[in-house]
This record gives C-alpha cells, sequence and structure tokens, in this order.
C-alpha cells in the first residue's frame, strides 16, 4: 500500500493545544490524505471550522438533547458523522484520546469504517474518566481494529479495563531529534526548567517546595516553570509565601520553539509527575523526553511512563511520588555536580535516539492504521 492511496481521518478533542505536541506529529507525519475533526469528546467541527452537522434543525435537535437534556448518544449527531465518512471515503479513523473513540465508535461502526484509538494519559488513568466512559469502552475495545498506548503501565491499566491484548499495541511517543540541538548542562548556569501544565498529576507546588529546600544550599539556582494552567495562580502565591519570587520565573506558555531554545542553558529539567487524587496520571511525558533529547539530566519520580523513559542514576535521578526531600537531593546533586549532569544528559540524549525516535513511532503507527484499512 502507497502512503497516499488512503484516507485518512484523524478526530481529536481541541482545536489546538499547546501541550498536544504528539497529536500535532501524528497530523504532520502519519501517511494517507489526512483530514480532521475536533470538537469534544464527539467531533463538532470539521478541519476549517464548519458544523459536521449541516442541517440548521438539526443543529439545533443536536444542542437541544446535548445543552438541554444532557443526552450523550445523539442521532442526528451520530448520522452527520457516517455521511462524513461515507461522502469523504474516509478508509481509516484515528481516534486520540480513549474517549473520542469511545464516542464515535457507533458512527464508524455504522459507516463500516475501522477505528484505531489512540490513548494519552487521563483517559486511561483518571477515575471520573473511566466511570463515564466504562461502558463505551467495552464497545469501543470489541469493534476497534487496535488500540495505542504509550507505556506498559498503561498497557496494564488498559488489559484492566476490558482491551484485548491481540489490539493492544505499545508505541511510546517519539522525538523529532532534528528540532533539538545537544545541550552541554556541564556549561549551564544553575538553572532548572519546567514546561508543563499547572495540573494536579505534574504537582507543581511539590516542585517549588523543593526549590525553597534547594535554596537553602545554593543562592545561585534558578527555577523556570514556563506554562499555564488551573494550579498557576496557587503555585504564584506559593513562590511568594516562601520568598522565591525573585528566584521562580513564571514566563507563561512557551511556544514549542521557545522551550527548545531554553532546553539549551538549563542545568536539568525538573517535572513532580504524581497520580493524582481522581487516579490521574501521565502517560509519556513529551516534556521528558524533550528534554532527555537535548542532552540534560532530567529530575523526576517513578511515576507510569516515565519509568520507562528516564533511567534511575543513567539518564536522570528519579524520587517516589510526593517526596519533596528525596526529590529536593535530586536538583541539588546535579546543580552541584556539572560532570554527572553531563553524564546523565549524554546518556538520555542515546536513550531517546535508541528508543524514542519520532521517525521509529510513526512508522510502527503507520504500519498499524495500513493494516487495519488492509483488513
Amino acid at each position: 500500500m502507497n502512503d497516499i492511496d488512503f484516507n485518512l481521518c484523524i478526530i481529536k478533542p481541541n482545536a489546538s493545544v499547546y501541550s498536544e505536541t504528539f497529536i500535532q506529529n501524528h497530523i504532520d507525519n502519519l501517511p494517507g490524505n489526512v483530514s480532521l475533526l475536533y470538537g469534544g469528546a464527539f467531533p463538532v467541527y470539521e478541519q476549517d471550522g464548519r458544523y459536521l452537522i449541516k442541517s440548521k434543525l438539526d443543529l439545533l435537535i443536536y444542542l437541544f438533547q446535548k445543552k438541554i437534556l444532557k443526552k450523550t448518544n445523539i442521532k442526528v449527531r451520530n448520522k452527520a458523522l457516517v455521511h462524513y465518512l461515507k461522502s469523504n471515503k474516509i478508509d481509516v479513523v484515528l481516534a486520540e484520546y480513549g474517549m473520542v473513540g469511545a464516542s464515535v465508535c457507533n458512527a464508524c461502526e455504522q459507516a463500516n469504517v475501522p477505528l484505531i484509538i489512540h490513548f494519552h494519559g487521563a483517559d486511561a488513568h483518571h477515575s471520573p474518566t473511566i466511570n463515564k466512559f466504562k461502558f463505551s469502552y467495552k464497545n469501543a475495545f470489541r469493534y476497534a481494529s487496535a488500540v495505542i498506548c504509550v507505556s506498559k503501565f498503561m498497557y496494564q491499566a488498559l488489559l484492566k479495563l476490558g482491551a484485548s491484548p491481540e489490539k493492544l499495541f505499545l508505541n511510546p511517543y517519539g522525538v523529532n531529534l532534528n528540532k533539538f540541538e545537544i545541550s552541554h548542562p556541564e556549561n549551564n548556569s544553575p538553572i532548572l526548567f519546567f514546561a508543563g501544565r499547572f495540573v494536579a498529576k505534574k504537582a507543581p507546588q511539590i516542585i517549588i517546595k523543593a526549590f525553597s529546600i534547594v535554596k537553602k544550599e545554593m543562592q545561585d539556582a534558578k527555577l523556570i516553570m514556563a506554562g499555564d494552567g488551573p494550579l498557576l495562580a496557587e503555585s504564584k502565591l506559593l513562590a511568594q509565601s516562601l520568598n522565591l519570587e525573585n528566584d521562580i520565573e513564571f514566563p507563561g506558555v512557551y511556544t514549542h520553539e521557545k522551550v527548545a531554545e531554553k532546553l539549551k542553558f538549563a542545568r536539568a529539567f525538573v517535572q513532580h509527575s504524581v497520580t493524582a487524587s481522581d487516579g490521574d496520571s501521565e502517560g509519556t511525558p513529551n516534556s521528558i523526553l524533550e528534554a532527555s533529547a537535548c542532552g540534560l539530566p532530567v529530575i523526576s519520580t517513578k511515576h507510569a511512563g516515565i519509568n520507562e523513559a528516564v533511567l534511575n542514576e543513567k539518564t536522570g535521578l528519579l524520587s517516589d511520588e510526593y517526596d519533596i526531600d528525596t526529590f529536593a537531593k535530586n536538583m541539588l546533586r546535579v546543580l552541584k555536580d556539572p560532570t554527572l549532569a553531563s553524564e546523565l544528559g549524554k546518556n538520555g540524549a542515546l536513550h531517546i535516539k535508541e528508543n524514542y525516535d519520532l521517525s521509529s513511532q510513526i512508522l510502527s503507527l503507520s504500519q498499524i492504521i495500513k493494516n487495519a484499512v488492509s483488513k
């Protein structure tokens, strides 16, 4: 099968989210004639922003049933997606996130279009999401041609949710190595860098509390925390209460290019990922893969796919979740020992090149898609 002789429809929940580089990688690099739908667990819009539901009457019916009656299985919506898949001669659907796959499964089955479901993190671990979609997941697992996970930890979670091992594929995220320059952390200032969403599973407050311990031993240490999210305001207040407002920078959301630039000037990348109280967990954080690809040591936790992406004491330093003291000690180790930072960083870059190269990840996912089409 040639790379352009099939029509691939990627369905994603969001129009554009800065933290979802893994989805953009699929859009930019997967083979086939790619079209996009988006707008929640069930798509509302085509890629040009037009409504998927064309009839004004059907659109009103949809809005009434969704907003007023709070229905989840809406016939006019399914009908619109079936029509889109058939009229555009879609050969295969890639649903980004489990809840999207669960929501569009019936329409794909009605249109007789193969469905591949790509799980990413919260969709496999977040308790409220799982409780809401667990029955729909079982139906989706039944129909789907393939189910993709990004870590061994997630693989086991999806098995427990009912995914068939014959359909379940482990395909970690990849990094476009051409976009990142190798850093030399041993020559950089004692700057710790974090980039991501300020949400519970990334525990930004723990990073700040650990950094306050670091500052007692290293007065020249700095921390940059780039990103946005519901815990940003709380994190800023915590920094102020610890008298760290001049030592921690909160620059907001950086573009992907800006993150790559900042990674070149840091001593280490820090991210204290945890299992949140609602069960929410990481998949394999792309930010950690990219930092390691740049040759930076990663200071993180023994959490989900991080255990595979970061080799403790070889490419980075890992602590238990919520262990502030050890996390702070690991920060200090790389800040005080440039040679250690250099060694961990070099090993990390090699580990990413050998195991998380984007071209290999795209090749594996492409083959799964082509197999679904050919069957």
